[in-house]
């Protein structure tokens, strides 16, 4: 059977990657094989160091990102073992607004004594620069673009260049705008987060991670992070990894149907006299609208819908909404009538229907309806 070329698209890499070979009855989709032990003398020896479930997934998620990727058990177990790459004492600049696991994360190795790290405005390219510059020991530079759950944007390439001349490594969280938005590695970062749990499964139903480096032989970034998944043990169940991989197959499909009811949506909320503020990158399947009654009128919002479901995470065929700033962790500069809404595939016209009817209570609260 002749290979697969390397011009596919997305849509079709997603579909067709990570598949077992062509031959007569074999299987379309891969098994999940559930073992903790192989037979020795081979590549794998143990189950915390490979998995024949993991490479398919990692093999899709690797070529729609143009890299090497690597399964976790969680997105937080991938974005740590990106941090223990730092070395003690060393710098890490991040966004001050960021997926609050991550900047918990910071807070307590550098509580510990293990790094220090300041916090920044992503979009604004000259701070983060100057942010860089100012430390010499600075080592790691932390993108989210868009950002959880303010929805900023970083100029990717010229953050990379500035950083790499500073000698500086550039990781860039990629769950919000998913591979099929964009691909940092090809925008200069050397390292891609995702959590999985979110838009790559896509069903709410797995927690999982990824890490994904460039592909030349021999990555050294690569072996690292490896190491230190085997080593910590941070890996994930097959069973998870193979429901991830069946919610690649259908992320293209699935994405461009929430990702235009999010820009209906968005385009519906600027009108509305409840909203002061509408933020929406004008991609992805995130949208955060700002009320005018701050805090009040968004826990009204989150209490009367009944279609939409209050909860947090987001990235599932579901729409979801949450105020971020019910969390203590959320920083005081995201609004407290910041509504982060997950905009998932129903029809748009029963999603605008039970959040018009939602914002006419939370409208109350700044109208004294």
């Amino acid at each position: 059977m002749p290979e697969l070329g390397n011009d596919l698209s997305p849509a079709t890499i997603a579909v067709t990657a990570g598949r077992p070979p062509r031959e007569p009855d074999a299987a379309l989709n891969p098994p999940i094989t559930m073992a903790s032990t192989y037979v020795a003398t081979g590549d794998v020896e143990y189950g915390r160091f490979g998995n024949p479930t993991w490479t398919a997934f990692e093999d899709v998620l690797g070529r729609l990102e143009g890299g090497r990727a690597l399964a976790f058990s969680s997105g937080m177990a991938a974005a740590t073992t990106v941090l223990d790459l730092v070395g003690q004492g060393a710098g890490v600049v991040a966004p001050r607004h960021a997926y609050n696991g991550t900047v918990m994360a910071l807070g307590d190795l550098e509580s510990r004594g293990r790094l220090h790290s300041r916090l920044v405005d992503i979009a604004d390219t000259a701070a983060v620069t100057a942010a860089m510059e100012a430390d010499p020991d600075c080592a790691l530079l932390w993108i989210e673009s868009p950002t959880n759950p303010a929805l900023e944007l970083a100029d990717i390439p010229a953050l990379a260049d500035a950083a790499h001349a500073l000698g500086v490594r550039v990781v860039v969280d990629n769950t919000f705008a998913t591979p099929l938005a964009q691909q940092p590695l090809s925008l200069g970062a050397d390292i891609v987060v995702h959590s999985a749990t979110k838009f790559l499964s896509g069903h709410s139903d797995v927690v999982l991670g990824a890490l994904v480096t460039a592909d030349p032989e021999g990555d050294e970034v690569h072996t690292a992070l490896k190491g230190r998944r085997d080593l910590a043990g941070a890996i994930p169940g097959p069973f998870e990894t193979w429901l991830a991989l069946r919610g690649l197959r259908t992320l293209h499909v699935r994405l461009e149907r929430a990702q235009a009811n999010a820009a209906e949506i968005a385009r519906r909320l600027a009108d509305h006299p409840a909203v002061a503020e509408v933020r929406y990158p004008g991609f992805g399947a995130i949208v955060a609208p700002v009320l005018a009654g701050g805090a009040p009128a968004g826990d009204l919002l989150t209490r009367h819908t009944r279609l939409w479901v209050h909860a947090t995470s987001l990235g599932g065929v579901e729409s979801t909404l949450e105020r971020r700033r019910r969390w203590k962790a959320e920083p005081a500069t995201i609004p407290e009538g910041l509504v982060r809404l997950s905009v998932g595939i129903e029809d748009v016209e029963d999603l605008w229907a039970d959040l018009a009817q939602a914002l006419e209570a939370a409208d109350g609260v700044t109208h004294g309806g």
